[in-house]
Formats: structure tokens, sequence, C-alpha cells
């Protein structure tokens, strides 16, 4: 049993406020308790906000050397508790041992890498004549994080906001918040100076929205759901801070009538199935030709069944979905698209054979979906996969693109020229051709209601800088 309950304010592990409540963390695999955190409020927020502007007086002033050196000891200490944090992922959003090891916890380093790698040749200064443009760390950030990937998300947000100078407050996800605290931890022995990184935990509409509306925290980022990142932006406002979201996703994947067809059907699940379809990227809506609906209902249904889920500490590629909300509502989205019609090739309700305790969802796979169904257009975050047919390319590029998000959006096409076209149609803010890789200096971020702003690379500096003109740095040369 993991007790968590003091928070790591101004270098130090804190007692919380009065007051406070403990949260058991369910174990989505056994559900039951792996341990407890403390409940911050409102004092506790402006305590971490307080550490957090006093260090900003002169970690926003320190050298570039100075924040390498730091980027680099993180990772060293990072690179210790890595295994430990990859144990914690498991436990309290039950990712498979593989996927928490390979993916999940593997993620942070990748993002400090990055980070470190940026800011060796970021330019902060830029001279125009005798005007010299200036970028300069914006502030106190006050960061608010998923349990979905909960590392990926914390150190695309914290590298870069250290990388340029800014001062954080954490507030991670109460229903999986141990790697948070191992987090801080890595960044406690790598010699974070005290102020510069708070930890509070506690629950949206309490520690987030103290965060959000706090008039010394000079902006936001947010990661999680449309529905709370508009609460999110209601709170900022009258501060008028900046805020960065990272919101749902509904992403279309089109596959085109080519001979590549069964290989992009089964890539094209899997992508939705890893992760238990807890990301909010994932290739949900598949396109294909009508002509090859049947065989892409034989493939998917093939591939979907070779992702049982099973005890994430063992050898299974799938584990439980986080926690019994979780479970409730993808059992509710999978029985409205069986009542609406949809065609249930593989899945649907109750728990997989087997498996009595834990929240196991069935892979799930529909095929012959109309665009107007609740499971084409609602965010399921769950191991689901809805597949359209289409008889015009037009046609499944306008359908893709009819959705309120647009977080990213999915290619399969063997003709290169076809794909990029494709490509560019799709109103996404990234768009994977044909199972591409993952890349950490590639933008990250959405159009429409899948947020505003961009996280990963040099594009993430940008949303912790401020842009400064100084008129006049450079005085002209007196005429001969």
């Amino acid at each position: 049993m993991r007790d968590y309950t003091k928070f790591y304010i101004g270098g130090e592990w804190v007692e919380p406020a009065a007051g406070a409540k403990t949260l058991d963390v369910i174990n989505p695999a056994t559900e039951e308790s792996a341990g407890k955190i403390a409940m911050g409020g409102k004092a506790d927020v402006d305590k971490a906000v307080a550490a957090a502007k006093q260090a900003f007086a002169s970690f926003g002033r320190s050298s570039r050397e100075d924040r390498l050196e730091l980027l680099g000891a993180i990772m060293g200490e990072y690179q210790k508790r890595q295994d430990d944090i990859a144990r914690a992922i498991t436990e309290e959003m039950g990712a498979p041992s593989w996927l928490a090891t390979s993916a999940q916890a593997a993620m942070g380093m990748a993002h400090f890498n990055t980070a470190m790698e940026v800011l060796k040749r970021y330019t902060f200064e830029e001279p125009r004549g005798t005007t010299v443009i200036a970028k300069e760390p914006i502030g106190v950030c006050g960061f608010i994080t998923p349990w979905n990937w909960p590392i990926n998300q914390m150190a695309c947000k914290i590298a870069p906001a250290l990388a340029v100078g800014c001062t954080i407050v954490l507030k991670p996800s109460e229903v999986a918040p141990f790697s948070a605290y191992l987090l801080a931890e890595v960044l406690d022995a790598a010699g974070v100076p005290k102020g510069v990184f708070n930890l509070v935990n506690g629950d949206g509409p309490t520690v987030g929205s103290a965060i959000s509306s706090h008039p010394d925290v000079d902006m936001v980022s947010f990661t999680g759901s449309t529905r709370a990142g508009i609460a999110v932006a209601q709170d900022a406002a009258p501060t008028v801070k900046r805020v960065h979201q990272e919101l749902g996703g509904k992403s279309p994947n089109i596959l085109v009538d080519d001979d590549g067809f069964g290989e992009a059907v089964s890539r094209g699940i899997s992508g939705v199935m890893m992760n238990s379809g807890q990301s909010c990227n994932a290739p949900t809506r598949m396109f294909v030709p009508a002509a090859r609906m049947e065989e892409a209902k034989t493939v998917a249904a093939k591939t979907a069944e070779g992702w049982a889920p099973g005890d994430p500490n063992g050898n299974s590629r799938m584990g439980p979905v986080v926690s019994e909300t979780q479970w409730d509502k993808i059992q509710g989205l999978i029985q409205k698209g069986i009542e609406e019609g949809a065609e249930l090739v593989t899945g649907g309700t109750g728990r997989p054979d087997g498996l009595d305790k834990g929240y196991y969802v069935k892979p799930t796979v529909f095929a012959n979906v109309t665009n107007d169904m609740t499971i084409a257009r609602e965010e399921i975050f769950g191991p689901v996969v809805s597949i359209l047919g289409y008889d015009d390319l037009d046609i499944a590029i306008e359908q893709g693109n009819d959705t309120p998000y647009g977080l990213a959006a999915y290619v399969q096409a063997k003709d290169l020229g076809t794909a990029r076209d494709i490509a560019r149609k799709l109103r996404a803010g990234q768009v994977n051709i044909n199972g591409a890789g993952v890349d950490f200096t590639a933008p990250f971020g959405g159009y429409k209601q899948s947020g505003n702003g961009r996280e990963w690379g040099d594009h993430a500096f940008a949303e912790f800088l401020e842009t400064k003109a100084i008129l006049g740095f450079e005085q002209k040369q007196a005429a001969e």
C-alpha cells in the first residue's frame, strides 16, 4: 500500500493544510485500494503558487547552461527510477507491463531528452535592425494532467517549461497519481531549485480550479476532456492568463483501396487496442471502401481478438480500463451502438470470459457504422473501433472532418502522393501516414474542440514564452 499523503512544495514534502481528506487509489486490475493520497485545497495551491512565484525571480533569469545541466541531472535520476515508474503506472491505471515499460515510462525520458536538444540551439533573442525581439519565460505555470498517459503528459509540459526558465505547480490526476510522486522524487534528487517544481494533489473542481483561476499563475496547461477544458478556460478568463489545452479526439483513419488494405486494417485496429483504447489520438473511426467491408470485418475481428485482456502484470497485451466510471461509460456506448443498428463484429458488453474482477473491456469492433451514430460521434475512450464504408474518397474525407474534434487523423495508402493529398485535406493537428513512428520534435495538439496550442519539440517552448520587443537596443551609427 502506497501512502502519498504529503505534497511537494518549496523543495520539501509537506503536510496538507488542515482539514484535507484522503482518497483511496484503486488498482483497476484488482478493484482494490493500492494506496492513498491527500486531497488538497485552495490553501495548498496558494502555498505552492507562492513558492513558485518566489523561485521564478531567480530561475527565470537562469542561464541556458544552468538549465541544460539541470535537464541532464533529471535524465540521470529518471533513468534510475524508470522501472519504478513503469510499475507504478501499471498499478495506478492498468497499463500492461510491456507497455508501461517500453512506452508509458519511456516517454518521460524522451521528452526531457528532446527539451534538452531543443534548448541547445533555441534562439531567445533576435536582432532586427535597432530592435531586439526577446523571448522570455512566461512565469508560474499551472499544469493539470490526466491519467491515461500520466508520465507522458507531465513530462511533455514540465520538460520544456523548465528548459525555458518557468516554475511549476502540478496537479496530476487523482485517479492515477503514483507516477507523479515518483517524478517529484526524481526532480528533487536531481537538484531542481526549491520552489521551481511543486505538486499538489486533489480533484479538478477544487485544486484544478484553484490553479486555473489563481491570479499569480501566468499560464495554465490542461490535458483532458473537452468538457473539463471549457471549465479551465472559464476559470482562467477573469485573470486573462494564457490557456493551453490538449483535449478530446475522434480520429478518422482513411484506408485507400489498394493491395495494402489488409495490413492497414490490422494496423488501425491495433492502434486503438493499445492502451485499452485510452488514447485521445486513437484512430477510432476507420473508413474503408464499401466494396471491401467484408474483408475489413474479417481482418478486424482476427486482429481485435488477438488483443485479449488480462492481468497487466503478466504477459497480457491489454490491461483493464482505468476505473469503474470509465468501464460503465464504455459499456453504455457499446450498448448504444448495438441499439442504433451498428453491426457488432466482435466483442460487446460485459467482461471478457474468465475475468470476473477488474475493469476489463472486450476488444470491440462495429462495422457498417453510419456517420450519425453515437459511436461515430462521441469519444468512447475504450477499445472500440467503428468501421464506416464509403463509395467516394472525397465523401470519406468530408465525413472524416465532420466532427467537433481535430486532434489526429490517419491515412493508409500505398501511393504516397495519394496519401499526402488526403493528409492535406484532413482538419487535424497531426496526420499519420502509413503507420509512421513517433516524432518527439513534431508538434502535438488539435484543431477545433481538440484544444489550442501545441506540445512537443520546439513548438512546446513557445507555449511557455512571452515575446518582448526592445526598441533602440542597438543605436544607429552616426553619419560620417
